[in-house]
């Protein structure tokens, strides 16, 4: 099992919704591409609309923040914009044109869609770091 990385200072925060559908559970699952991918760190969305102290300022103090959502409810988004953090990077995972149903079930490619809108738009996070503009697409591995 692998270890998460300690945060660097100012790096790029990753946000998933993973929400109750399947594409909830994409948001999720591509956000740990993300990171394994060396494009930032998932962290914690209930922390930030819990407004747990250590994760505010973390986050605040990231250089990147890439919000995942699953669908146009937009929860994580939200859920940043509520505590004062406008997200750098957005995508919506239904305006890739993959539909929401309330099942956990899903093609792998579906996240690698996922993953590859994400570093498509990633590389206008200022200080987001090498390893997200040199990232291989995910559909291309």
């Amino acid at each position: 099992m692998e270890t998460h990385s300690s945060q660097e200072p100012g790096s790029a925060l990753i946000f998933a919704c993973a929400g109750g559908s399947n594409v909830g559970q994409m948001s999720n699952e591509a956000a740990i591409a993300l990171e394994k991918a060396g494009v930032g760190k998932l962290f914690c969305l209930a922390g930030v609309g819990g407004h747990v102290e250590g994760i505010m300022e973390k986050t605040r103090a990231a250089a990147c923040t890439i919000a995942i959502d699953g669908c146009d409810i937009d929860c994580a988004r939200k859920t940043l914009e509520a505590a004062g953090i406008a997200p750098s990077v957005h995508v919506v995972i239904t305006q890739l044109g993959i539909e929401k149903a309330k099942t956990y079930e899903y093609p792998e490619e579906n996240v690698c869609r996922t993953v590859d809108a994400v570093l498509a738009t990633v590389g206008c996070c200022a200080g987001s770091g090498a390893a997200a503009s040199e990232a291989e697409p995910c559909c291309e591995r």
